[in-house]
């Protein structure tokens, strides 16, 4: 299977990037290439099947998906490698590593989905913290209530950020992306298996993240024996945009035990 990709200049091993559902290798790219920059890794950053510049090769699941990826892997790289996904993408990330442990060395996760039901997820209960008046002014009205449950650092220019991400790369596939989201195989099917995958792993949320939540991430550490947990403040969804200096200073700690 072919997947639009896009490579850094580097020739150091690889660590392979999987976006948010419905967002692009763009949008990853400006989240975490400056998370990685100076680490002599080869950064690739993969469009999923029906998102940004890669067709709707595949049957709408998350299986079909995640085997999508894993066969991408086999054919470009040499295995085991870095896995890096915010989301939906940490989703997947996760769910390979439980079936293709093979093809994984250490899983940096940010934001993981942990349970695709969204009536499953154990989300925060606070108020969310306060904002400046008029700080979604600039965002399209259709936008405003998922803005306000997903973001924790609560400003205009945090608002710019995400918004210029979500609009980046190519135009995806709408229908196929509403067929995955909506379809009664959205979810993995050994999504709620238990496993265990030894190998580095950083969990990374934001305290104020009203869309997957911390809570269940934090349960989850019980597969990752070698597994590093942080939960920020002032960060919610879009943690990468509202916080990226300690995503950097995360991430590198990260890169560190992968090479102990």
């Amino acid at each position: 299977m072919n997947l639009a990709a896009d490579q850094s200049a580097e020739t150091g091993p690889p660590v392979v990037c999987l976006p948010m559902f419905g967002m692009t290798r763009a949008a990853m790219a400006a989240a975490f290439s400056p998370a990685l920059a100076g680490t002599g890794l080869r950064e690739i950053y993969l469009d999923l099947p029906g998102h940004g510049d890669t067709p709707a090769n595949c049957p709408p699941t998350s299986q079909a998906v995640l085997d999508t990826v894993c066969a991408w892997l086999g054919q470009h790289l040499d295995a085991p490698v870095l896995l890096a996904g915010g989301s939906y993408g940490a989703y997947l990330a996760t769910g390979i590593a439980r079936q293709r442990p093979d093809l994984v060395r250490g899983l940096l996760l940010v934001c993981p989905g942990v349970t695709i039901a969204r009536d499953s997820r154990d989300l925060p209960a606070d108020p969310p913290l306060d904002a400046p008046t008029g700080w979604l002014d600039d965002a399209p009205a259709a936008l405003h209530a998922h803005l306000d449950a997903a973001l924790g650092h609560r400003r205009a220019a945090v608002v710019a950020t995400v918004l210029a991400a979500l609009n980046s790369g190519g135009p995806g596939d709408e229908t196929f992306q509403q067929k995955l989201q909506t379809g009664s195989d959205f979810a993995l099917p050994d999504e709620n298996a238990d496993f265990v995958f030894d190998g580095p792993v950083s969990v990374i949320t934001g305290r104020q993240d009203r869309i997957v939540g911390y809570a269940d991430q934090f349960r989850a550490l019980r597969r990752f024996p070698r597994g590093t947990y942080t939960v920020i403040d002032a960060a919610g969804h879009y943690l990468p945009y509202e916080q990226p200096a300690l995503l950097r200073s995360l991430t590198q700690d990260w890169l560190r035990r992968t090479r102990d």
